[in-house]
């Protein structure tokens, strides 16, 4: 098992502010045969908090996670339920409002990082773009803090790599430049969705101890979306566990990993490398 951060290390507030409360959301997709991908799921995300989101692929985790920002491909849509933000309902907010909110508010790291930038932009071209959008400044500003914010996520010399095209980069710099766009807006949640799947071990270490830092400087609370028990039950303060589209168990890491309640979780980590049989404390 390779473990990456002891659960010591971790703030234990219980006075966290709610940032995020989902409430029996549904969403479909259209087409000759209708597909409910996630059905009446409920979670919520306090403020400076680590929520995992688990399951199998296929589960409906990313739709999920896509459902709050509303990036859904065309064919689907959101078809019950609430997501408020701060205690405002996303899903009967404008478009323009969704666009003040992405990014800002709320931002989102991708699994496969490559494919996430553009292939014909050079890398300072895509930071400048955005960080001018987000912050109204001019390009020379906006060259000075792309500098500093993959400094910031321990970018080896950062100004080389504003000069080199996405794939040049390996796949670690890659999440690193996607990451360092994700905090232009500093947001309060940071959505990281299955962020160290394509990495290496040892880069997976360096991204997870990344975030968690860049987690205290900035504030912000995460939902990181993972199917690596491991990583998981090591950083995350909560966990929410998902089933054919439903959560169908949440609970504090510690009591999920030691008590599952739910069949489907008991059978998640029993199938998991984590959890072999005389490591388990569930009777069954």
């Amino acid at each position: 098992m390779t473990k990456f951060l002891s659960r010591d290390t971790l703030p234990t507030d219980p006075s966290r502010a709610p940032l995020l409360k989902v409430e029996s959301l549904r969403a479909e997709f259209s087409g000759s045969r209708p597909l409910v991908a996630v059905d009446e799921a409920t979670l919520e995300v306090g403020t400076g908090e680590v929520v995992g989101l688990v399951g199998e692929s296929g589960s409906g985790k990313s739709v999920f996670v896509k459902s709050l920002l509303r990036i859904l491909p065309p064919n689907g849509h959101i078809s019950s339920g609430h997501i408020l933000w701060l205690g405002e309902d996303l899903r009967g907010a404008s478009e323009r409002r969704m666009r003040e909110i992405r990014g800002s508010d709320i931002s989102m790291i991708f699994q496969n990082p490559q494919a996430s930038l553009n292939p014909a932009r050079k890398i300072g071209d895509q930071l400048r773009a955005l960080l001018r959008l987000r912050n109204r400044c001019t390009n020379d500003e906006a060259g000075r803090h792309a500098v500093e914010l993959l400094a910031k996520v321990r970018m080896p010399d950062p100004e080389r790599v504003l000069n080199l095209y996405p794939f040049e980069c390996s796949g670690g710099m890659c999440q690193r430049i996607l990451i360092a766009m994700a905090l232009a807006g500093r947001p309060k949640l940071l959505i990281a969705d299955e962020p160290t799947t394509s990495l290496d071990v040892t880069i997976q270490a360096q991204i997870i101890r990344l975030l968690l830092d860049l987690k205290e400087e900035f504030g912000m609370a995460i939902l990181f979306v993972s199917h690596d028990l491991a990583i998981v039950s090591s950083i995350c303060d909560r966990v929410a566990v998902m089933h054919r589209g439903r959560i169908v168990e949440t609970a504090g890491v510690s009591d999920l990993f030691t008590s599952p309640n739910h069949p489907y979780t008991k059978e998640l980590l029993e199938s998991s490398i984590l959890f072999r049989p005389q490591d388990r404390t569930v009777s069954d």
